[in-house]
């Protein structure tokens, strides 16, 4: 499984699909601190992004990290904030 990582000078965001945080049972507990564009959830790299990892090493799944970096303003930042719904 990869995981591609968008980060800008000031944070970072692991971009996952929303059935895989469902399919793992973590999607009620992702915070508004995270962004969502279509089916794609954006998790911000300091809590959510942790919650994955947590529910990867509970199964046993190790992804891919794929690193993507920009010297400006992420337009992730303009997503609309996460809601679980």
């Amino acid at each position: 499984m990869k995981i591609h990582v968008y980060n800008d000078p000031g944070h970072g965001w692991g971009a996952v699909k929303r059935t895989l945080l469902e399919s793992l049972g973590i999607a009620d507990q992702v915070s508004s601190y995270s962004y969502q564009r279509g089916k794609t959830v954006y998790l911000e790299e300091d809590c959510d992004l942790s919650l994955l990892i947590r529910a990867f090493k509970e199964r046993g799944i190790t992804p891919e990290w794929i690193d993507h970096h920009t010297d400006r303003r992420s337009p992730i930042r303009s997503y609309d904030r996460y809601q679980y719904n």
